[in-house]
């Protein structure tokens, strides 16, 4: 009998869009998929963020908010945006639900 192992789709590819706006993502199944800056800076779960939700301090909206950087880290992205927030780790399953995935 031969066993066919089921594998999740994953983050292949990123980049930034142009305008900074969006983080593009490629799946290993070669999906096109696109997540909105601002979608990401407020589903940043960093002990920072989440105490700022915790104290009800969480800004609702991070309007014309841009990414300035992004390292991969393997199982995951840092994600960089110009309010200087650096401190968000999004793993690449995380990232799939971000985008409808």
């Amino acid at each position: 009998m031969t066993m066919t192992a089921l594998v999740a789709p994953t983050v292949a590819d990123y980049e930034a869009s142009a305008d900074l706006t969006t983080l593009l993502i490629r799946t290993t199944e070669g999906d096109a998929l696109g997540v909105p800056a601002e979608t990401l800076r407020l589903s940043c779960k960093c002990a920072h963020c989440t105490r700022a939700r915790y104290d009800e301090r969480f800004p609702e909206a991070f309007p014309g908010i841009a990414i300035t950087e992004i390292g991969d880290l393997g199982y995951g992205l840092n994600i960089s945006f110009s309010d200087g927030h650096n401190r968000g780790i999004y793993p690449k399953p995380y990232l799939l639900g971000l985008a409808g995935r």
